[in-house]
């Protein structure tokens, strides 16, 4: 089963035993779809031209995720940078669609409750913990010396961007996760992914965040 790199953040940033994320809405919300938009620039579907987000490959790369949001920025009148995306594509049911989908592939399970009694609650621990070590593995393997592929780059400056790694990786070194996040070691185009990517995530937590301490 391969998993996009929006699933993996998901599995580090819900708990094991008690299906609930370890990190704010926001952050993970904004880190998910920057998580979808680095892959398909890792896939070579989109690029950035200057800080615009365009379509370098319109063709599907066969999961309906990443589909769903590549058709959705083909058929965008507007040309926009990464903030913007992320931003829109935060607003959707991004989160539930995907935790859903790892239920349904016996990932996570997925339990119904409320609380107090009264107000519907769904947890998702989880069901198959193979990958989410997998994934933990190849995080590890990177902290300890090991040069990462690009999506283990991308995850790196995805959780950085949204402090996932503090609550996922307590004892990681800041100064190496720093260093992956900010993808000096690799080429240039990956490099821009990664910086606009990671720069999109931090402004779309920050304005979600302001918007929302204004609105109480």
């Amino acid at each position: 089963m391969t998993l996009t790199i929006a699933e993996e953040v998901l599995l580090l940033a819900y708990r094991e035993d008690t299906g609930k994320p370890i990190i704010g809405s926001m952050e993970l919300d904004c880190a998910l779809a920057g998580a979808l938009l680095a892959e398909l620039a890792v896939r070579g579907r989109v690029g950035f031209d200057g800080k615009k987000l365009r379509v370098e490959n319109g063709s599907p790369l066969g999961d309906e995720e990443l589909d769903a949001t590549l058709s959705r920025i083909i058929g965008e009148a507007g040309r926009h940078d990464a903030g913007w995306w992320v931003g829109k594509l935060r607003m959707g049911r991004l989160r539930k669609r995907l935790l859903t989908r790892l239920a349904a592939r016996g990932v996570l399970s997925e339990q119904e409750g409320k609380v107090l009694g009264i107000f519907p609650t769904t947890r998702y621990p989880e069901l198959d913990p193979r990958h989410e070590q997998g994934v933990r593995e190849r995080v590890q393997n990177v902290l300890t010396g090991a040069e990462p592929d690009e999506r283990t780059a991308v995850l790196f400056a995805v959780m950085h961007a949204a402090r996932l790694d503090r609550k996922a990786f307590p004892g990681a070194p800041k100064d190496r996760v720093k260093e992956i996040a900010q993808g000096q070691w690799t080429g240039e185009a990956v490099r821009k992914t990664i910086a606009s990517v990671h720069a999109a995530v931090v402004a779309a937590t920050t304005a979600a965040t302001v918007a929302a301490t204004a609105g109480g």
